[in-house]
């Protein structure tokens, strides 16, 4: 038996383009993609049935809580979830205990995922107050990118030294990614509607406390400090309309070959989730940056058919429903995501709002892109056999099915237009027909730098 697989009578999505074809893997690559291909001697042979073949999701923004919070995630359990639902690498966040503020603390984690993670792996070096002299020496071969928190974290990683941030954006060798959130901002409206609302203080709120007014301030601070130094700033999770003045429009890679220095990206609960929804899932759907208003939700999509946002992520981010059962003010913000995130996504495509070359060019192609993701990305042939198969069926939520180590979902209860039908890993199969397999192929990202 050789090690060749033949996908027949696939729906390819790659590279702006939606076409029937043939994609064949030796090993753990893509060997060639064709209109036609004829099957080899004992060559296993799947036929798709006009399912949509995709590559594989890179989620840039985890919070997979490992080292420090396992008892609600670890990097096991959530990229189970992930490969469930089509996502192939995700990026883990450093905000966790002990903080990524340190190579030792990359090492630890990189050496955690190996042998554990279903999906490719990598994980975020963390800015700090006290830790500018790390950030520059950062090995732009082990980690994405850098991440700052400014003006908004939990835990110990609030970057609020004007000469610290200046130093970062100055000498930082990779990336800087940020979460723009004024924390000033923050406080004085959590004082503001304490004093209105007391104990009938709930998440219908959380936009007001976490306003737009915050996000805004501090993504502008950001965009000028990228400016001011040329560096490359993403920024993530970006949640209002006004914000999406601050991004230029057109692709991430231009004709000329360049690349957009500054990058913005929007997640898929923002898409999906409006401010009436707070009236059943409450602290649910709290999160940070908050989900605000319809109107901000048909902005973020019509921003991402005109590439004014080029990733679209999940920020993954799970508590136990015991945590998230607390009142409003003690509840923790995030929601988990991965599983249902591809779906969610190419819901906007079954409604007539996006096309699915756009959604693949903002999940698949842009993060490997931004982060320069060797090899993946991509139905090329050369490139690793990261595949998501997608059958226009439809699929109803139930908890029984959720792998995420929290076991519940925002999405309970409801139908999507697709189903995840298999998941393919460095050319091994990790998910088919709703049940794991049992190889666990996930490896470190490499990055083309």
């Amino acid at each position: 038996m050789t090690d060749r697989v033949l996908f027949i009578n696939a729906m390819l999505v790659n590279e702006g383009r939606e076409w029937p074809g043939c994609l064949r893997i030796q090993g753990d690559r893509i060997e060639a993609v064709a209109p036609s291909l004829e099957p080899l001697p004992d060559e296993r042979v799947i036929d798709l049935q006009g399912a949509w073949l995709l590559p594989g999701m890179i989620d840039d923004q985890v919070h997979f809580r490992e080292p420090g919070l396992e008892y609600k995630a670890d990097i096991a359990s959530e990229s189970a979830a992930c490969v469930a639902g089509g996502i192939t690498s995700f990026m883990d966040m450093p905000n966790t205990n002990p903080p990524t503020l340190s190579n030792e603390a990359l090492e630890d984690k990189l050496q955690r995922a190996n042998g554990r993670a279903r999906a490719n792996y990598a994980f975020y070096f963390g800015a700090a107050n006290d830790n500018l002299d790390a950030v520059r020496n950062i090995n732009p071969l082990r980690t994405p990118g850098v991440k700052v928190f400014m003006g908004a974290s939990t835990g110990n990683m609030l970057v609020d030294d004007p000469e610290v941030l200046d130093g970062i954006f100055a000498g930082a060798p990779v990336p800087i990614i940020t979460h723009c959130e004024d924390t000033p901002t923050i406080d004085a409206n959590m004082v503001h509607f304490q004093q209105e609302f007391g104990a009938n203080l709930t998440a219908m709120q959380h936009p007001d406390i976490r306003s737009r007014e915050a996000c805004l301030k501090s993504s502008v601070l950001a965009t000028e400090l990228a400016k001011r130094h040329d560096a490359r700033l993403h920024v993530l999770h970006i949640s209002t309309a006004e914000e999406l003045d601050l991004f230029e429009p057109g692709p991430l890679i231009r004709a000329d070959g360049s690349r957009k220095r500054i990058t913005a990206e929007t997640c898929v609960h923002f898409l999906h989730f409006a401010r009436p929804d707070y009236a059943n899932l409450g602290n649910l759907i709290k999160c940070n940056p908050a989900i605000k208003d319809e109107s901000d939700r048909a902005a973020l999509i019509r921003a991402i058919a005109t590439d004014r946002i080029d990733v679209l992520a999940t920020d993954h981010a799970p508590h136990t429903l015991e945590e998230k059962n607390k009142p409003y003010a003690q509840a923790p913000s995030g929601l988990p995501l991965v599983q249902f995130a591809l779906q969610t996504a190419l819901d906007l495509v079954l409604s007539g709002q996006l096309r699915v070359e756009q959604v693949v060019q903002k999940v698949s192609h842009a993060p490997a892109q931004l982060f320069d993701v060797k090899e993946r990305g991509f139905l090329r042939p050369g490139y690793f056999a990261d595949l998501a198969i997608v059958r226009r069926e439809p699929h109803r939520v139930t908890r029984d099915e959720i792998l995420s180590k929290v076991k519940w979902s925002p999405f309970e209860g409801h139908t999507f237009g697709t189903t995840i039908a298999a998941t393919w890993v460095n050319g091994t199969e990790v998910w088919r027909d709703g049940q794991l397999g049992d190889a666990i192929v996930g490896r470190a990202l490499e990055f083309d730098r």
